[in-house]
This record gives C-alpha cells, structure tokens and sequence, in this order.
C-alpha cells in the first residue's frame, strides 16, 4: 500500500476495506487449497465407479470451459462443439493405431487440427458478419458434417461402429495405457487445473474487455480500435483447443471412440446445457454444471435402464428449462452472487461523537 497522507477518516475507511479485501483473498486461498484437498482424496475414500464418474467430469469439463469462453465472453452461441472432442480423440487415436505416435505427441497433432477446423468455420462467419442464432446454426451444420465424414471414411475411422485404441499389452507411460484409472483421474485433475488457469488468465487480462465490447456490439467495438476479426479468431482457437485435449484424454481412458458418442448433436447440446447450468460467467460453473449432467445421466442409466428410453434428454429440457427462467445465472453463479450480495450489504449507520 503506498504511503499517500489521507485524512484520518478517510484513511480508517481505507484501510479498513484493504483489510476486507487481504481477509478476502486469504479466505479464498483456504477454501481452494481445501477443494484441491478433497479432490486428489476422492481416488483415496471412494469406491472405482465414482472414481470413475469423477474422471469422465474432468474430461468433459474442458469441453464446457471451452464453450464458456464463446458465449460469456463473445456471445458466440455454438451447437457443435462435439465436433472438436471428435477431432482430438479420433485424430490422437488413429495416429497410435496407424503410425505408432505416441498420444504425447499426438496431443500437439490432434489440437493442431481442431484449431485449423475453428478457423475455417470462425474466419467465413466473421468475415460476413455471422452473429448469435446464425452462427450457432453454422456450428451445428458444421458438427453435423464432421460426424458424417466419420461415418463416411470407414476405412479409417471404422463408421459407425467406431474404433478401439490399440493396446500396449501393460501399463505404458508411452502410449498413455494403465490398468489403474486412478493415474487417469489424477491426469484429468491436472488437465482440469490447467483449463481453470487459461480462463483465470483470460479473464483477468485485457482482453475480456474487448471480448465483451464485441459481445454487446461488433460496430462499436470495432469503432474504438477493438479488432473484431482477430479476437473472434483468436478465442475461437483457443475453445478449441481447450476441447479437443478433453477429447484426447478421453479416447485414451475409454480406449474406443465412436462419431455418435463424441460428434453426435446431444453431445454438443449436453456441454451448452453444463455451462449455463452451472454458470455462464463464473469459474467453477462449467465443472459444476458438468458434475451434474453427468451424475444425473449415470442416476437415470441405473435407474431406468433401457425402460425409458429418452427419459434422460427429457429431463434436461425440463431442467434447461427451469434454470434458465428461475436461475438464468446457473448454480453456481447465484449462489456466488447470493455470497457476495451478503458481504457487501451494509451493516447499520450508527452515529459518532
């Protein structure tokens, strides 16, 4: 705190909120090294299948954190982000098989082309000025057609009936192959963290300025120096980029990927669903929306079986439905504005002598 001679008022009232905001922080820093606690536990005190839930949270979670960076920044509806965690599992996957590339390296390959993919899609709807509805009407054109060109090239991709990764006979740190999950639970933990540090970067540069001024309105935005082009380009590569290492770490856990379980359009709807179920604008509210589409599909699964067939997609419409008019800030958004309307809601004047 620099030393500025301040009236001795005005200086109890500064130093009083620079206490709140170090009280604020420190509380902050506790509570996240506690999740991080719990988290690496979770291997640790619960049974292999919810270990197992938990790591497929992880993996999905970069798919929602991607989708959060187009619309809570730019306002870029997409409805075919599936394509990209397509593009990175089949990619990382037919590289192993085909070439024997190890997925280390077929990671910088996989992510490579989703984001060449991003752009000729990004770079034809900014350069025509497609915006909102439209280019969520493009996104799904565009995952409709990478799911049909692995249909298409079964002599490759195996159509329909998928492919499965080749096995490394035993556990391979090369080829990304172990018998333990929990090494991919701890995997997808790391990955996860580091998704979180992208968004906190963004999110804390300059850029989200910019990004915002270009969701509110392109031409004015564009009138006070903010390149439209390159940010929508930009952000657009790095959501998909986000995604298809979920994808690639996907292929590598499941070790059998399949165009209607990666590319299909309920998966790209479920990942839009997690966003703004959790939070549109917030940190956590990709992975907590994500904890819940996906717990709630494994309960219906369990519960239902092959009874009630579509039970689930119902269920999220209802759901999707209800947030949106009630709770248009997700779970986890409202309960951090409900936190912080608490803290800053002034307490009584009471009067000085």
């Amino acid at each position: 705190m620099s030393s500025v001679w301040l009236p001795c008022g005005d200086y109890h009232q500064y130093y009083e909120e620079d206490q709140g905001w170090w009280q604020s922080r420190f509380i902050k820093s506790k509570m996240i090294l506690l999740l991080l606690i719990v988290f690496a536990g979770i291997p640790l005190l619960l049974p292999g299948y919810y270990v197992s839930v938990a790591t497929m949270v992880g993996y999905t979670a970069m798919g929602a954190l991607g989708v959060q960076l187009l619309i809570g920044y730019t306002g870029l509806v997409t409805l075919g982000h599936a394509a990209f965690i397509a593009v990175g599992a089949y990619t990382s996957t037919l590289l192993w098989n085909c070439y024997g590339l190890t997925p280390w390296l077929g990671v910088f390959v996989a992510v490579a082309a989703a984001v060449v993919l991003a752009l000729i899609v990004a770079y034809p709807s900014s350069r025509f000025g497609i915006v909102g509805h439209y280019f969520g009407l493009v996104t799904l054109a565009f995952g409709e057609v990478v799911r049909l060109l692995l249909i298409a090239e079964r002599d490759w991709t195996g159509g329909s009936l998928g492919v499965t990764l080749k096995s490394a006979g035993d556990a391979s740190l090369l080829a990304i192959q172990y018998a333990d999950k929990r090494v991919f639970y701890y995997g997808a933990f790391v990955v996860w963290l580091g998704g979180l540090w992208v968004w906190h970067r963004l999110d804390r540069s300059m850029a989200r300025s910019a990004m915002e001024a270009i969701g509110e309105d392109e031409t004015a935005a564009a009138s006070v120096g903010i390149h439209v082009s390159r940010f929508k380009l930009a952000i657009t590569s790095l959501s998909a980029a986000l995604t298809a290492v979920g994808g690639v770490l996907y292929a590598q856990y499941i070790t059998y990927v399949n165009p209607e379980t990666l590319a299909g359009v309920g998966v790209s709807l479920r990942i839009v669903f997690a966003v703004v179920l959790g939070g549109m604008y917030s940190l956590l509210g990709p992975t907590v929306g994500t904890a819940l589409t996906i717990s709630l599909s494994e309960y219906l699964r369990v519960k239902f079986g092959v009874h009630f067939i579509g039970m689930a997609e119902t269920i999220y419409g209802l759901v999707l439905v209800i947030f949106i008019i009630f709770l248009p800030s997700g779970i986890y958004g409202s309960l951090r504005g409900l936190f912080v309307r608490r803290r800053t809601t002034p307490g009584p004047v009471t009067a000085r002598a």
